[in-house]
């Protein structure tokens, strides 16, 4: 275990008011707990916000990855976050052909959400694996961080296909200590 990813709807859910100074807290606590990076989204959803609050976030601290929505808008955000030296993870990305400007941009890392992509009607397996495809062909440095995994069979294929980083949700990770 690596590290540690949120996002505004998983503070909400807690109960966790998504400012900075609560994920600068958060952040802190995972690094004291061996968490190596962290990963926090941004919020706003037009340019101007999702910049200031992106510039904060990577403030915080060196390990940390500044998760930016893949939107028209999110793309100028993560540009310009990039430029100023900032880890960038696009999230939210669904499609394989959107890898494209992942990979161009020179983000960290994609965050494709599997789960959410098979609900969709998409096969989220097959996408994930397309992902990584292009990222080792194209020899690019960014790396895949899939999330929404909800059974151990896909985390197993997956990493078979060449990904290597995921977020799992802990009654998956019990399934997989316990199996």
């Amino acid at each position: 275990f690596y590290g540690v990813t949120t996002n505004p709807k998983l503070l909400y859910q807690m109960g966790i008011p998504c400012t900075v100074e609560n994920l600068a807290g958060l952040a802190q606590t995972a690094f004291e707990l061996g968490a190596q990076e962290i990963h926090l989204q941004v919020w706003g959803g037009e340019t101007a916000p999702m910049l200031a609050v992106g510039r904060e976030l990577a403030a915080i601290d060196p390990r940390v990855s500044v998760k930016v929505p893949i939107t028209q808008a999110g793309i100028l955000v993560t540009k310009q976050l990039i430029a100023e030296g900032a880890r960038v993870t696009l999230t939210a990305v669904h499609a394989a052909v959107q890898m494209l400007p992942v990979i161009a941009l020179g983000a960290a890392y994609a965050a494709p959400y599997m789960g959410r992509m098979s609900d969709a009607g998409l096969d989220g397996p097959g996408e994930v694996i397309a992902m990584q495809q292009m990222i080792t062909r194209l020899e690019s440095p960014t790396r895949l961080l899939v999330a929404s995994i909800r059974q151990l069979s896909d985390l197993a294929s997956l990493a078979s296909s060449g990904v290597d980083t995921f977020t799992l949700l802990p009654p998956l990770l019990e399934e997989m200590l316990n199996n």
